[in-house]
């Protein structure tokens, strides 16, 4: 059951009294970029409730296009806006500006799903200009996040994929990616599907805190083990890397990874922009109030004495002795696992059949659910 009420999704600033919330990772929800003011609830005011809200829109377009250098593919999809996972780290946290909310707890809370997504796809697809190139779903959010479980968007978006023939690759720390597996290992079957899944930490106590309703680390290595055993191309993600905090299980994550079938790894050095830096201070002040300091200093010396920078060619890695430290460690471990020991093919586009016609095709066929 998603909740959805427009007057409680728009307007200005915090909703919620700021603090602890359970099953959430932001502590409070400042007002976002565009719009800076913030409410506050009266102490003696109960504040509303941390339910799940989910929106449904009609998307206009569906293949969103970035020419990044820091980023290996120049297509990617988003079927969600907002992301339940929580994760306090999260670099979208930010473009929930556009929809007026806040990229607290907004982001986590009030989410938007594209209810045609599938449909939008298979025209944009057939579109006689349109050139076959690799397309990547959840770049920004998590395309298994858990209101995926009922709407079932990445799936119709994988089916069609198939369809078609048309290349994909998948970013999650989403195990409820296994769902998928009968469409992921066909894919692959054609050289035409790669998976990346992130395992961020050990510990279960700062996963909990960190990325509160994310799958276990447990679960995501059993989602490699069963996606490699199926022939799916698996990259092992180790991000963000948050210095003091998790970067000591960089070796560990890595070999847990190998061992469960991954073929490659890659690892992102936390960032922090816009909205997200003075969140993620306030975050850790709370749940790791003697540590904070000496996370942030460690990451600013990565920084160049900024929480973020958001430089092509720097943003991902850092600079400095940590960072240079950091890239020594990953790849003195991926050499000793053999992890991206020989260059993984790129995925076929010569096999794609673009859609014939779309509109008449699978009419009606992928609005079926509403809020």
């Amino acid at each position: 059951m998603f909740l959805y009420s427009i007057e409680c999704i728009k307007g200005m600033g915090s909703q919620w009294p700021e603090g602890l919330h359970k099953g959430r990772g932001a502590t409070q929800n400042p007002g976002n970029r565009y719009n800076p003011r913030q409410s506050e609830w009266d102490d003696g005011l109960e504040g509303p409730s941390p339910v799940t809200e989910c929106r449904r829109v009609e998307a206009r377009s569906i293949i969103a296009r970035n020419n990044s250098p820091d980023v290996p593919f120049g297509q990617s999809i988003n079927p969600y806006q907002g992301c339940e996972h929580g994760c306090i780290y999260c670099y979208a946290r930010p473009t929930h500006a556009y929809l007026d909310l806040s990229p607290g707890l907004d982001f986590e809370t009030r989410l938007t799903y594209k209810a045609n997504a599938a449909a939008q796809l298979e025209r944009e697809l057939a579109r006689p200009g349109y050139r076959c190139s690799g397309i990547t779903i959840g770049a920004n959010t998590d395309p298994y996040q858990p209101v995926e479980k009922d709407l079932r968007i990445t799936r119709q978006l994988l089916e069609v994929m198939l369809r078609h023939r048309h290349p994909v690759s998948l970013i999650t720390k989403g195990a409820m990616i296994t769902r998928d597996l009968d469409l992921l290992a066909e894919l692959a079957a054609q050289g035409l599907c790669s998976v990346a899944i992130s395992v961020t930490c050990l510990d279960d106590d700062l996963k909990r805190r960190l990325e509160p309703r994310a799958a276990s680390a447990q679960a995501r290595l059993a989602a490699i083990e069963a996606l490699a055993g199926a022939g799916v191309p698996v990259t092992l993600l180790f991000a963000p890397v948050i210095p003091a905090l998790n970067d000591q299980d960089l070796e560990d994550i890595l070999a847990l990874g190998a061992a469960a079938g991954a073929r490659d790894a890659a690892y992102i050095l936390l960032r922090l922009p816009l909205e997200v830096s003075a969140m993620f201070l306030d975050w850790l002040r709370t749940h790791y109030p003697l540590r904070a300091e000496h996370v942030m200093s460690l990451l600013r010396q990565s920084r160049g004495g900024r929480d973020n920078d958001s430089r092509f060619g720097h943003r991902m890695r850092g600079t400095g002795p940590f960072a240079e430290l950091l890239e020594g460690r990953f790849r003195v471990a991926c050499r000793r696992l053999g992890l991206g020991r020989r260059e993984a093919p790129a995925l076929r586009t010569d096999l794609f059949a673009p859609p014939a016609n779309p509109a008449a095709q699978h009419a009606g066929q992928y609005d079926l659910f509403t809020c």
